[in-house]
């Protein structure tokens, strides 16, 4: 019986040491003149890559008068959840670029869905309050991540290659680059 539980146990530290057989984890960060960038879209290009499996919601909240989160990421083809969870009606929608989307008057408590069917950004805001903005950048690839508050991003599961990356940030424009995915080699971003 001893003898299974040390084989066991090798066993999950052989396979923790082991990259997982769908990819390695891509980590990075984004920066622009020495200073991260958070909010900034990073997507490596692989269209024809399988989607993985992914039974989480994808929500756009409405609270305290802002979109949550402000830069939101989706695989084409994704329905985002807009809930309104403020104390006021919204009206979310998009107009230009990306997808093209009105959602009328909605109360609190309520949710609207929308699919993002087509590759772009869509840019969101609401009729009724001027200063709510976000956006969501639909990209047509599984592998993409959005930078956090210090710019730090990882995309999941990347399998080995050499792919061309993208970038976004509010305020910029889409950046472009190579990058060979391997084992403990960061993409480090420099934006002008």
């Amino acid at each position: 019986m001893r003898a299974i539980v040390i084989a066991l146990t090798a066993l999950s530290w052989l396979t923790a040491a082991m990259p997982a057989a769908d990819g390695l984890d891509v980590r990075g960060s984004v920066r622009a003149n020495g200073r991260p960038q958070p909010n900034t879209v990073v997507w490596l290009e692989a269209p024809h890559a399988a989607a993985p499996p992914s039974a989480a919601k994808i929500v756009l909240d409405q609270r305290n008068l802002n979109f949550y989160p402000h830069v939101l990421a989706v695989r084409v083809g994704t329905t985002v959840d807009f809930p309104n969870n403020d104390r006021v009606f919204h009206n979310v929608f998009s107009f230009r670029d990306g997808k093209r989307f009105d959602l009328g008057m909605y109360p609190i408590g309520t949710l609207r869905r929308v699919t993002f069917d087509k590759p772009g950004l869509s840019r969101l805001f609401c009729n009724i309050h001027p200063n709510m903005a976000a956006y969501v950048m639909a990209v047509d690839t599984p592998y993409f991540s959005v930078a956090d508050a210090q710019g730090v991003f990882t995309i999941p599961a990347v399998p080995p290659a050499t792919y061309s990356y993208h970038t976004w940030r509010p305020g910029g424009t889409i950046a472009a680059g190579t990058f060979s995915v391997d084992r403990d080699k960061p993409l480090e971003i420099d934006e002008p």
